[in-house]
């Protein structure tokens, strides 16, 4: 089957199911507007970045669907969480790339395996999706195989398809991966960013949200595009500990924790629109699990002239915060802790978030705001 025959007979079966999500859309009654991304797609039930990922999201309610985007040798964005394919792709079971397995340090970590600048699109094409957590999503292992790696143009074009199928439009996400490491090896993400944006008629006009954890990205973008009324930039937080990407590049101290300070969320309301870190920053949890206290960090982005968002909810126990599992053990699917703790986190103050399940994200968000 042709790429562009799948990708228009997904929107077909997205179709279906519309009227469902119009219907939780007109059943609101709370002004509040509480944002869902898809997460990958619907990673908890389907590999993620696939078409079918993407395609179950919609299907569920997402608001927009998210693409991580990295380079490949010939200078193409395609969807992968990291450069590293071992985890997420059939490359390791392939013997004529075997001699490609290298051991590479990115952003402070060292890994091994094989890593996507190392691979053309024609290469990349002929490998295959696999599930990236097989012992917690055992059930999404039976689609591995089934699914190409998808560029960033085939997104773009398949959220314009589902549009154009089913009248909905659908945001677009996506993270610039790693900005510094691929400029410091030839590739740089920026620049080809942007003109991709600007070559699709669905990218001109469509809601679009720009993420990195880095922050020299997110202003040259800035300082491109200016403010735009469809298009938000999200200035995204790792570990308080840690330091950005372009901040270990250039031998800098900034810490995650150091932006995270009120002086520091002013300072990333020059550039971004949305400040977005791990659910726990705003509400950590003690050794056990159990949640703590609030932080104050919701109140000063806020105050700062940012929103409050944040990532990423799963609905398997192993994920959820102690007060939200029950004994079905740590792998298993917890639907009402999900459900639970999502809606703790928007009592708290969460404007929008990043879920696995957009479902379970939907129905939370619809409980919450009908509440």
């Amino acid at each position: 089957m042709e790429r562009r025959d799948f990708i228009r007979i997904a929107a077909a079966g997205i179709a279906a199911t519309a009227p469902v999500a119009a219907s939780w859309a007109a059943s609101t009654k709370n002004a509040r507007k509480i944002e869902l991304f898809a997460h990958r797609g619907a990673s908890a039930l389907r590999p993620e970045h696939t078409l079918a990922a993407y395609a179950k999201a919609i299907a569920d309610g997402a608001d927009f669907i998210e693409p991580d985007l990295v380079m490949t040798k010939d200078g193409v964005m395609v969807a992968r969480h990291e450069g590293l394919l071992t985890e997420t792709t059939d490359v390791a079971r392939r013997p004529e790339f075997a001699a490609r397995r290298v051991t590479k340090t990115i952003d402070g970590i060292t890994e091994t395996g094989w890593f996507v600048e190392d691979f053309t699109l024609a290469e990349l094409k002929t490998l295959r999706a696999v599930e990236r957590l097989p012992a917690i999503r055992k059930d999404n292992t039976r689609y591995d195989g089934f699914f190409q790696v998808l560029t960033w143009d085939e997104i773009i074009d398949f959220a314009a398809t589902v549009e154009a199928t089913t009248g909905k439009t659908i945001g677009l996400i996506p993270e610039i991966k790693h900005s510094s490491y691929f400029k410091g090896i030839g590739l740089p993400m920026e620049d080809v960013f942007l003109k991709s944006i600007d070559a699709h008629e669905y990218t001109r006009r469509c809601p679009l949200v720009i993420q990195s954890f880095e922050i020299s990205n997110l202003k040259y973008i800035r300082s491109e595009i200016g403010k735009t009324q469809h298009i938000r930039l999200m200035q995204l937080i790792d570990d308080p500990k840690v330091r950005p990407g372009d901040v270990l590049a250039q031998n800098g101290s900034k810490t995650y924790m150091d932006m995270l300070s009120a002086s520091g969320l002013k300072e990333i309301a020059r550039y971004a629109d949305i400040l977005s870190p791990n659910h726990r920053v705003y509400v950590p949890q003690d050794k056990s699990g159990k949640l703590l206290k609030p932080t104050r960090v919701i109140a000063d982005a806020k105050d700062a002239g940012l929103q409050a968002h944040s990532w990423t909810f799963r609905p398997e126990n192993c994920f959820l915060a102690l007060d939200f599992r029950n004994d079905a053990g740590a792998n298993e699917r917890n639907e009402k802790g999900s459900l639970a703790e999502m809606q703790f986190y928007m009592e708290a103050g969460v404007e929008g978030f990043f879920s696995d399940d957009s479902a379970l994200g939907r129905k939370a968000i619809q409980s919450f705001v009908n509440a």
